[in-house]
């Protein structure tokens, strides 16, 4: 299936969950809703998708930085019994799912998932490295925590180092007094794995 056909295929789901969802009274788990399946499609244009993703990107913007997906706002009914195949697309599952009004169960320890769990939320309170001191020394300080994803869609923090981290979140790790960053990034793979990120210095 063409990535083309598929953003498409995946904007008139999106459509259809939405025209479904929009009747009742406003709720949170719509827009995780529309979150999943529009970063699963490696968000496609739309306007729903384009709500979703300012959403995804205001909420690991301090402060407070919270969970950029909340899926567990997101009611897909699917039971940890539901046979592999029955869970082929993340989309597909969604909308039948609500379609169903089913209530918040939810298995995504299959691979089909992955895109969930390739989410990273990099929390950067302070790095610097610079000369420090009479002799002129290099320090290296810094104060990092990385949030991801369990296996069941369970976020959690975890302190971190600017060696694991990307260049996009720490660009130079030279000694220089330009070597200064602030801010919270995250990262993420769509469901083909094409890998995207924001960064938001503060």
């Amino acid at each position: 299936m063409s990535s083309l056909f598929s953003k498409q295929l995946l904007g008139v789901m999106l459509a259809a969950l939405l025209s479904m969802v929009s009747p009742q009274p406003a709720k949170a788990y719509q827009v995780d809703c529309a979150i999943l399946l529009c970063l699963a499609g490696g968000w496609p244009a739309s306007a729903e998708c384009a709500h979703a993703r300012a959403v995804f990107i205001r909420r690991i913007t301090p402060w407070p930085i919270e969970p950029p997906l909340q899926i567990w706002r997101c009611p897909m009914g699917v039971s940890m019994n539901t046979p592999l195949q029955d869970r082929a697309n993340p989309a597909q599952i969604i909308l039948a799912q609500l379609a169903e009004g089913g209530g918040a169960d939810i298995d995504i320890s299959g691979f089909e998932f992955d895109f969930v769990r390739s989410i990273r939320v990099w929390d950067v309170r302070y790095y610097s490295h610079r000369e420090r001191g009479r002799d002129d020394d290099c320090s290296e300080r810094y104060s990092m925590n990385l949030g991801t994803y369990g296996i069941q869609g369970d976020f959690n923090w975890q302190r971190t180092t600017p060696a694991s981290a990307p260049t996009w979140v720490i660009p130079s790790r030279r000694c220089s007094s330009s070597s200064t960053r602030r801010g919270v990034g995250v990262e993420w793979e769509d469901h083909q794995g094409n890998h995207g990120y924001e960064w938001v210095a503060y």
